[in-house]
């Protein structure tokens, strides 16, 4: 089994990291801040859990929002509401050339900046960036149960859902690739008496 994997069996998730993973928000979880997320995990362990949502983008760019970080992002860039967690906090989740230039890896060369990083060197660091207000975030034992009552459906990241323009978009494509009644699920209505 490789770091950052979890086993399902039965709905019981063992103690294993799901760093690096995808939470899918399942067709139960009704949250507001949650429904229909994406969320990359930027971290899991026995302290609680923490990522940031991959397809909520505001409509600030930013270079209006955070100019500090406009030469990190590319043009036109949009801010992304990572989660309800410190919404003025600013995240940079990068991919990186040299991934020892990342604060912490997630997972392939993507990761979190250095919250104190020269933006120029940076810069230079990056593939490409996204950067996100605020954060997703759970207390020790929380996404364990959650994930248990199938609030959220676990999935392996590709970069491409990292930096991907779908918005929430992202949600259907996510579970059509995870094939069979996932696939389904990608075209339930937001409303099921509309079905």
């Amino acid at each position: 089994m490789l770091r950052g994997e979890a086993v399902v069996q039965n709905a019981v998730v063992t103690s294993l990291s799901l760093r690096g993973q995808l939470l899918i928000a399942g067709p139960t979880l009704l949250d507001p801040n949650f429904l229909r997320t994406v969320i990359l995990l930027g971290e899991h362990s026995g302290d609680g859990a923490m990522g940031v949502i991959l397809n909520r983008p505001s409509e600030t760019p930013v270079a209006e929002a955070v100019p500090g970080l406009a030469e990190v992002a590319a043009d036109e860039a949009l801010l992304h509401i990572g989660g309800p967690v410190q919404p003025a906090a600013v995240t940079a989740l990068v991919d990186f050339h040299n991934p020892e230039e990342a604060a912490t890896i997630v997972f392939g060369t993507i990761g979190f900046a250095q919250g104190d990083a020269d933006t120029s060197l940076l810069a230079a660091a990056t593939r490409r960036a996204r950067i996100f207000a605020g954060y997703a975030g759970w207390s020790p034992g929380q996404l364990d149960a959650e994930v248990e009552q199938g609030d959220w459906i676990l999935a392996s990241p590709q970069p491409d859902d990292v930096f991907s323009d779908e918005g929430f978009g992202l949600w259907a494509s996510v579970l059509r690739r995870q094939g069979g009644r996932f696939a389904l699920l990608a075209r339930m209505p937001l409303d099921p008496s509309m079905n």
